[in-house]
């Protein structure tokens, strides 16, 4: 019993990896059939408004925390940029490339949000030191996997052992080339949203209710959007009752709801360089499961790029967790050096009480 609770957050974000992958290889292949990706989102993120929406309540009721003016500006502009944008540039760009790219690239992120944070001084490097060393390098050979995965395919890996799994497949060329720039522009929105959560957590701390707002604001936003690129065409909105019928109750409730809800509880228990740690999982199931069920072709710049990504993320989450066991020695230290000193000033005082014959008898 004592084990299972040990090992409960790993078997945990294990679970939630082969969740998201189950998430991106439905999508894909709601997608490859015609399911409209702007439509996509607008019902994953009313789904996931009405998943989370109990949750935000309890929470509201437990923090008491209301959303001013300036909280609800900035949760708009993070439902735009960390939701809106971002998801349709993700989805497009799965698309237009394959399910392992499009999971390899969102190893991108630590290493893209190390880099804005330390460019505006939320985060500090230290050059010279062994963990700033592993983040500089880390986040080039992220950046450098990226370029790979995007401009060089190289010759085909994965022409072996399928399962007969109808699917279509899309040409490569230029929208290759084009699916992986728009992920890697959703890698950047996602990293800047993540660099406006500091502000935002002091402004309005209730995460939950935070992210149920988030939902709502992208829901209204991605539906304005998608009456602006399709126009007022009601065929539109009509889901098949198929993939994208399934794709996008799994995507709300699994992707964004119960995703949310499990990542906050493991971030509480193990901190969030842990739970970062399994996303390169995430990438295999995806490589491994997209190649036998949707026919999808693996060539060697994507395995190299991907590979090198991989490499780029642990070296920065080794440095970030250097960081934090640097932060807690820091403050042990700092915490016994306060214990020291107030131990120091109080045995004059207890000396002088000691030897005051007026304060004795009092």
């Amino acid at each position: 019993m004592v084990l299972m609770e040990r090992h409960k957050p790993a078997m945990t974000m294990a679970f939630m990896q082969f969740a998201y992958a189950g998430m991106t290889l439905i999508t894909r292949a709601a997608l490859t059939h015609g399911m409209s990706a702007p439509v996509f989102i607008v019902y994953r993120q009313a789904i996931a408004t009405l998943c989370l929406a109990p949750f935000a309540w309890v929470s509201k009721r437990r923090y008491g925390v209301s959303l001013g003016f300036k909280s609800f500006c900035q949760i708009f502009m993070a439902a735009l940029i960390g939701v809106t944008i971002n998801q349709n540039c993700y989805f497009q760009g799965l698309y237009y490339s394959s399910s392992a790219t499009a999971s390899a690239t969102s190893n991108l992120i630590p290493a893209i949000t190390f880099a804005m944070a330390a460019s505006i001084g939320l985060e500090k490097v230290n050059i010279g030191s062994p963990r700033g060393q592993a983040k500089v390098l880390g986040t080039l050979c992220c950046v450098g996997g990226a370029m790979i995965m995007a401009f060089y395919k190289g010759p085909l890996l994965s022409d072996a052992l399928r399962l007969d799994f109808k699917a279509q497949t899309l040409p490569g060329g230029e929208n290759w080339t084009m699916g992986c720039l728009f992920l890697f522009g959703s890698s950047i929105c996602w990293s800047l949203w993540l660099n406006l959560q500091v502000s935002m957590a002091r402004n309005y701390p209730d995460p939950i209710s935070q992210s149920a707002w988030m939902c709502l604001f992208a829901t209204f936003q991605s539906a304005i959007l998608t009456l602006l690129v399709s126009g007022p065409d009601p065929n539109v909105w009509k889901l098949r009752l198929d993939f994208e019928l399934l794709s996008c109750f799994y995507s709300g409730i699994v992707g964004s709801g119960l995703s949310f809800l499990i990542q906050a509880w493991c971030i509480s228990e193990r901190g969030p360089v842990y739970t970062a740690m399994f996303n390169p999982l995430c990438t295999v199931i995806v490589t491994i499961m997209a190649c036998l069920f949707l026919h999808e072709q693996l060539y060697l710049g994507s395995m190299g790029g991907a590979i090198l990504v991989v490499c780029g993320l642990y070296a920065v989450l080794w440095g970030k967790s250097k960081d934090l066991d640097s932060n807690k020695e820091e403050r042990l230290r700092s915490e016994r050096l306060n214990t020291r000193i107030s131990g120091e000033l109080e045995e004059p005082l207890l000396d002088k009480t000691s030897h005051n014959p007026k304060v004795a008898e009092v």
